[in-house]
């Protein structure tokens, strides 16, 4: 069966030597970005047609690198091809439109999400890669510190209750969720997830594909999940208050659910649920934990060299009371042919844990957001995510850039502490 189901993946290096004179351009094209993508472990692909170029950019380490070229006339066959891989349709070309399709490179088995959008010189293409070969991540790989790994991993093991994984797009919510669903997986546990789209395939999971315009949305498909009599529920984002409500209901009846939601922090997300129409004794119930987290750059080692902190970098310590690292030496890469001129070679996950207790809960209950604010932000051992960022750039791991990157006051610390005069230092 796993051979006649291969058959329908697309074999790039098959397909080239076959191709005719007229398609090999671009099926060559093809294979090469591919290729590409592959070895610098690139998440995403941007085809964008320009007036007098064809820009092709990679997202690398959560960052954009642009590549031009100058044969415009390519880009048409380059979306046609990608339309009839992905079995679009290829006549239409004023409305967007959603795909997939799977390809082999160098015995890679490379999972492709297309988007197309039609712009002011043609259509743009959009490719997310997930390169299924890997498989997923081990909780123990993903870098988490010690200490909230082992309180994750118990909270995880709770019979019920609902604990939500939180950031913004691309930050590995995903990734962490399914490498704690590789951890849960064991014959005596059923295990439903509901996602859109379905990204790694995991044996022994039944997994759900959401279709919103056949009316298969979260919450329709987790009323029917209920009555597949799960151990555990994973839902792919919650995104309105009925998906909200429903999960927190079923955390209440024996269930564990694992979800994400799109905030800031872990303290935020209570208010935006609030905020969604959730009431406070449903949360204080049934949500027992959530993890916010963020994705930095690694700096190159092989680069990495003493740098100075600037004065919007000082000022920043200075808000944060963290003057008294003002005479570390903080680490920047220089650029160099491993990271590809970047000064940065992979990422590390940050991560702040917050664990509720009975008197987090008490404040929920009550409805009393200040509180639990300010009861969160003093528990012992919570550590917010830029401050665990600031140890990891005085570890020489990241740098003081990627920090301000991720921290969510900077656009106060720009406006009201930087002097007028020094507001053009760049970041």
């Amino acid at each position: 069966m796993s051979d006649e189901l291969a058959e329908s993946d697309i074999d790039l290096g098959a397909l080239l030597s076959s191709a005719d004179v007229t398609d090999a351009p671009v099926v060559k094209l093809l294979y090469s970005l591919f290729e590409d993508a592959l070895q610098i472990h690139a998440s995403d692909i941007h085809i964008e047609p320009d007036e007098d170029v064809l820009r092709i950019r990679q997202r690398v380490d959560g960052v954009l690198q642009e590549h031009t070229m100058t044969e415009t006339r390519i880009a048409p066959s380059l979306v046609l091809k990608l339309k009839l891989m992905a079995g679009l349709d290829i006549s239409e070309k004023r409305m967007p439109q959603d795909g997939r399709f799977s390809v082999n490179v160098k015995e890679h088995n490379i999972d492709v999400r297309i988007s197309t959008m039609p712009v002011q010189y043609g259509e743009s293409v959009v490719m997310r890669l997930l390169d299924q070969t890997g498989g997923t991540l081990d909780l123990n790989s993903l870098g988490m510190p010690d200490t909230i790994l082992k309180r994750f991993e118990r909270l995880i093991r709770r019979p019920h209750g609902m604990i939500l994984v939180t950031g913004p797009t691309g930050s590995g919510k995903t990734t962490t969720l399914y490498a704690a669903l590789k951890t849960l997986n064991s014959p005596e546990k059923k295990i439903i997830t509901i996602e859109d789209p379905v990204e790694y395939r995991l044996s022994r999971i039944n997994q759900i594909q959401v279709k919103i315009d056949i009316g298969l949305s979260f919450a329709r498909v987790l009323r029917s999940a209920l009555r597949q009599d799960p151990d555990i529920i994973l839902i792919g984002e919650i995104r309105d208050e009925e998906t909200a409500e429903i999960g927190l209901r079923a955390a209440m009846t024996g269930h564990m659910v694992l979800s994400t939601l799109h905030t800031n922090d872990s303290v935020s997300t209570v208010n935006r649920l609030m905020d969604m129409g959730i009431k406070g004794y449903l949360l204080s119930s049934a949500l027992h934990a959530i993890l916010a987290q963020r994705l930095v750059r690694r700096i190159c080692q092989s680069c990495a060299q003493a740098a100075d902190l600037n004065l919007q970098q000082q000022a920043w310590l200075k808000i944060h009371g963290n003057e008294s690292v003002f005479n570390t030496t903080f680490k920047l890469g220089m650029g160099c042919g491993h990271c590809n001129y970047t000064g940065y070679q992979g990422r590390i996950g940050v991560y702040e844990l917050l664990e509720f207790d009975q008197a987090l809960s008490d404040a929920l209950s009550q409805g009393d957001t200040a509180s639990f604010g300010n009861m969160a932000r003093s528990m012992a051992g919570f550590r917010p995510l830029n401050m665990v960022a600031l140890q990891y750039a005085i570890e020489g791991l990241t740098s003081m850039d990627e920090v301000m990157r991720i921290s969510a006051d900077i656009d106060v610390l720009i406006d009201e502490q930087i002097d007028p005069k020094q507001k053009g230092v760049a970041i």
